[in-house]
């Protein structure tokens, strides 16, 4: 047993737009499949090129799909109430990616997919995400640090184009 230290680098962007409009931009980028048909036909995948069609089928045009969306504002508002904050955690990916860093750092699988925090604060609707380049830094693996920055690029080119 051993214990390694895991380094987080937050990247962030502040959006000027309404918490609804960043939502909905979001909501527009990332693909939104059953998850449980996507699960099914992932199975019954016969050879990697099926899966990599089954993938590209659920996808959105940023190159991701929703895993889970989480409401923490609604949790908020059951005790503070119409002055809660307003708070999404977004939970994306691609299994395509996560296979090629999988390949070079196994640990990888327990950073991907990744999160997107959309939350509301007083100068702004702020959106984080946690790299996956400084998750990965310390296994040292050069192919898995190029996929993890390529990867960190796409999700900054998102946050982008849902706040632009």
């Amino acid at each position: 047993m051993g214990t390694k230290q895991v380094t987080v680098q937050r990247f962030s962007r502040i959006s000027s737009k309404s918490f609804e409009e960043v939502l909905a931009g979001l909501a527009r980028l990332v693909g939104h499949p059953d998850l449980r048909a996507f699960g099914r036909d992932i199975s019954a995948a016969k050879t990697y090129p099926d899966v990599e069609k089954i993938v590209t089928a659920a996808i959105g045009s940023s190159g991701f799909m929703e895993f889970a969306h989480y409401d923490l504002g609604e949790i908020l508002r059951k005790e503070l109430g119409d002055q809660a904050p307003r708070c999404v955690r977004l939970v994306i990916g691609n299994p395509l990616i996560m296979k090629q860093m999988v390949e070079h750092v196994p640990d990888a699988g327990s950073y991907a997919p990744v999160t997107i925090l959309v939350d509301e604060r007083p100068d702004g609707v702020h959106l984080s995400y946690d790299t996956m380049v400084g998750y990965l830094a310390p296994y040292g693996n050069a192919a898995a640090k190029k996929v993890a920055q390529e990867l960190d690029a796409k999700v900054e080119a998102l946050l982008a184009a849902a706040t632009g």
